[in-house]
């Protein structure tokens, strides 16, 4: 399973990259949304992880983007702050607040890839 993380910050990229494929999951990594939508584009992911706050364009923004071009695509909003209250993000399939506990994460993305088989 092919997951896009997408993060501005490239610790937390490092992060969740080393934990993702210690899950045997196969990472690629974006520090923007512009990157993201490329690598969208040409190498569709089995699952997106998407920060909210970024600097060249917002999460919900590049949500929004990538539900038009594939609905079905598991996509699970990731973020410092809670964004639950701003009915754009519920888009998304998953809400996640940033940990450095992956705990939560990682069983998500294990529920939405099991749910995306069916």
């Amino acid at each position: 399973m092919k997951i896009l993380v997408v993060d501005d910050e490239k610790n937390i990229l490092k992060l969740y990259k080393a934990e993702l494929e210690d899950e045997n999951y196969t990472v690629i990594t974006a520090n923007s949304g512009a990157e993201a939508l490329e690598i969208f584009s040409k190498e569709p992911p089995d699952l997106v992880t998407l920060d909210i706050l970024m600097p060249d364009m917002d999460g919900i923004h590049v949500l929004r983007l990538m539900k038009e071009k594939n609905p079905h695509i598991p996509i699970i909003m990731l973020t410092a702050y809670d964004y639950r209250d701003d009915f754009s993000v519920w888009v998304a399939d998953a809400y996640v607040v940033k940990s450095s506990d992956l705990t939560n994460l990682k069983d998500t993305i294990k529920q939405l890839l099991a749910k995306s088989k069916l």
